[in-house]
């Protein structure tokens, strides 16, 4: 397991490079394609449709304690309409943020709630309200918080900035990985996560601060600034991990998906850079006012 997760870590480490540093289409087109593979796992999670392969199993065991019966009621579908809605909508938000004014932003969020209300309206009694929240919820969830890595990257100074998402997120788990294990004693939250220690969130917050501070050094810059941004990011990143988690207990899932071997789906491996990724790319404007 260890190797196949090292093998599956460097495949993503070389993607990143690949398309993070030429910036422009080929960034734009890879967030394109992690954000409507995390919204399918969102949408089968969510029950907006069928959940694959790697949710189901999981899911049947949770349901059987509690109703025998309750995976009748699930989607059988592998699409449909309203999942396509939130797709189509989350394609013309990326394009928007890459090639429009920025006024026009909040165009395609409202603009794809109106398709899925146009949607939910047109095809009545097809789909539930609550399938159509989970559609815009997912579309926000992944294909907005993600695009903050493309508007990062292509910000003055995004090719340094852009960084920090990723020394703020996976640094942290990676520190907070290892102190928890050497002096973690006290759990942080047993339910959603029970290997998660206290120790370990302090040395991941403090070890991604480190980071920060050491890239900015090396940059000859501010490092203070640097390291109290991966700070903050850092301890968005575990709410947004501890967030992934809790939708997974509360559906009976214990992952999104089996796209990166080893790692799971793409929001298993993606959950931290998702809610750090808005707050890094704000930060700069307020710190470093690129």
């Amino acid at each position: 397991m260890f190797k196949t997760r090292l093998i599956s870590g460097i495949i993503l480490v070389v993607l990143a490079l690949a398309t993070i540093l030429p910036g422009g289409l080929p960034l734009l087109l890879m967030v394109g394609f992690i954000s409507v593979v995390g919204m399918l796992e969102f949408y089968g999670a969510m029950n907006v449709i069928r959940r694959n392969k790697a949710q189901v199993p999981a899911a049947g065991k949770e349901y059987e304690a509690k109703d025998p019966n309750a995976l009748k009621s699930q989607v059988k579908e592998p699409m449909n309409a309203l999942a396509a809605a939130g797709l189509v909508g989350a394609v013309n938000y990326l394009v928007l943020i890459a090639y429009a004014p920025k006024p026009y932003y909040l165009f395609g969020v409202v603009g794809t709630l109106t398709l899925l209300l146009a949607v939910y309206v047109f095809t009545f009694p097809r789909f539930h309200a609550d399938q159509v929240v989970a559609a815009f919820a997912g579309m926000v969830y992944v294909a907005v918080t993600l695009g903050f890595i493309y508007l990062t990257r292509m910000a003055y100074d995004g090719h340094v900035l852009v960084w920090l998402i990723f020394l703020s997120s996976w640094g942290a788990d990676t520190c907070a990985y290892c102190l928890g294990r050497l002096l973690g004693r006290h759990k942080m939250a047993p339910i959603l996560s029970p290997k998660k220690s206290v120790e370990g969130a302090v040395g991941g917050v403090l070890g991604a601060g480190l980071l920060g501070l050491a890239y900015g050094s090396y940059l000859g810059r501010q490092g203070w600034i640097y390291f109290l941004i991966c700070s903050v990011g850092a301890l968005i990143s575990m709410v947004g991990d501890l967030a992934a988690s809790a939708i997974k207990r509360d559906k009976g899932i214990k992952d999104y998906g089996d796209l990166i071997p080893g790692h799971g789906g793409i929001l298993d491996r993606f959950d931290s850079v998702i809610f750090t990724a808005p707050v890094i790319y704000f930060l700069s404007i307020l710190l470093i006012r690129v």
